[in-house]
């Protein structure tokens, strides 16, 4: 067993020889030694691994949960495929529009850089199934001639069939929300009821999961209207697409010049359409408009921010403390290396070397883990999980700032070391 320590032992590592090799060029043996001396002491080893996995996993799993509920928040956009919404003046986003009138259709069509313009009924509903249970949809009328605005990928039905009477399509979400019973799925002609009034379902389409977490039902923009209850404006918006040859940027200030409504374009938002929107700058994209609302006017970037700051501030205060309470251990180890000869620059790189292998070992068991999050939570198809590309890279650069700083803390300790103090016990 004595024998065995002595092996693990740093102070039986050093090689005279190669400390007078070492006075000019950093000789890469010198590095070993350093991987030996955090290998040597496993638990603070182990400490400092699972604090980095820790805050790599906090930082990146809540960051991708973040992002995926906010990609709910435009689902409606992707479930409802149409270049241009036109909506009423005072309306931000797409889960809150104030009805138009039934004229404001032909206005929009009037335009001349329009090409054609549809009716779209948006909003929540509940439904009644045959087992007496009631369940929430999001509702989508869309126009009975064009089908504009219908789903564009089916798994199962007809989409022509939506024209027959009392016909929706549902999305995959409501084959198993909307079944008779818990673990039954929900199969072409089965029936429910919405407002009282008979709904056959005709067909089954592919759709991104709704923010309110309902499932999507699409049928005629006129049987839509029949479902709802009474009221004296039901139009929620107008979608439209540019005449041939016409921008989408020119078709939309055609409208919001001509008739006075707002118009957005449905694509994808950008880096810098959030950046516009943090300046307070009017924007033309439907999709950055809709998410910023939600970040300015939700708690959701204030809880979910927390849970990162806390999962930066754990691996903050676990890597540093454990990291420099490893220098301290080992500091009649470094004292003698640098009795021997070693500059101080060597043993700052032995330091950097050691936080650095840490951190990216810590950085790839907390992707690991999000990545194990991730593979379920996409199964399941909840929590939301949608991981931009940066931010692998943008956890990474904190985890290596996190390594950086406990790496000048161990630094500034062994800067102040007296060579002879190896000697004084």
């Amino acid at each position: 067993m004595i024998h065995e320590r002595r092996d693990a032992s740093p102070a039986f590592l050093f090689d005279p020889l190669l400390i007078r090799r070492e006075k000019r060029t950093v000789n890469p043996p010198m590095l070993r030694l350093a991987l030996k001396m955090l290998f040597g002491d496993s638990a603070k080893y182990l400490m400092l691994v699972a604090g980095i996995a820790v805050a790599t996993f906090l930082m990146a799993q809540q960051t991708a949960v973040f992002c995926g509920l906010m990609s709910w928040t435009k689902s409606t956009l992707k479930n409802v495929p149409a270049p241009i919404w036109v909506v009423e003046e005072r309306v931000d986003q797409v889960n809150e529009t104030n009805p138009l009138l039934d004229t404001d259709v032909a206005r929009v069509r009037s335009v001349s850089s329009v090409a054609w313009a549809s009716p779209i009924y948006s909003g929540i509903q509940r439904v009644r199934l045959e087992n007496g249970s009631f369940k929430v949809i999001q509702l989508i009328g869309i126009d009975a001639n064009t089908l504009a605005g219908a789903p564009a990928k089916m798994l199962a039905g007809d989409l022509m069939k939506l024209r027959l009477p009392h016909s929706v399509i549902i999305d995959d979400l409501g084959v198993q929300r909307l079944a008779r019973q818990r673990g039954d799925k929900v199969k072409l002609n089965d029936v429910f009821e919405i407002n009282d009034q008979e709904a056959r379902v005709v067909g089954i389409a592919d759709a991104v999961t709704s923010f309110t977490g309902g499932p999507y039902v699409w049928t005629t923009y006129e049987r839509a209207l029949q479902y709802v209850p009474s009221q004296r404006k039901l139009l929620q918006a107008v979608i439209c697409a540019p005449r041939e040859g016409v921008s989408l940027d020119q078709a939309i200030a055609d409208i919001r010049r001509e008739t006075g409504l707002k118009a957005f374009a449905n694509r994808e938002a950008g880096f810098g359409d959030f950046l516009s929107q943090m300046r307070d700058e009017p924007t033309t994209n439907f999709n950055a408009s809709t998410v910023w609302w939600y970040v300015k006017n939700t708690g959701i970037p204030i809880s979910f921010g927390i849970t990162v700051i806390v999962g930066l501030m754990v691996g903050i205060a676990v890597s540093c403390q454990t990291f420099y309470s490893f220098v301290l251990e080992n500091m009649r180890h470094l004292g003698a290396l640098k009795a021997m000869g070693t500059s101080n620059g060597t043993l700052c790189l032995m330091l950097i070397t050691q936080a650095f292998t840490v951190g990216i070992i810590g950085y790839g068991i907390g992707l690991l883990g999000t990545a194990g999050f991730a593979f379920g939570a996409l199964k399941n198809e909840q929590p939301p999980f949608y991981m931009p590309e940066f931010v692998p890279f943008a956890v990474l650069a904190v985890v290596l700032g996190i390594c950086t700083l406990a790496a000048l803390l161990g630094i500034w300790r062994v800067s102040r070391l007296e060579p002879a103090m190896v000697f004084r016990s």
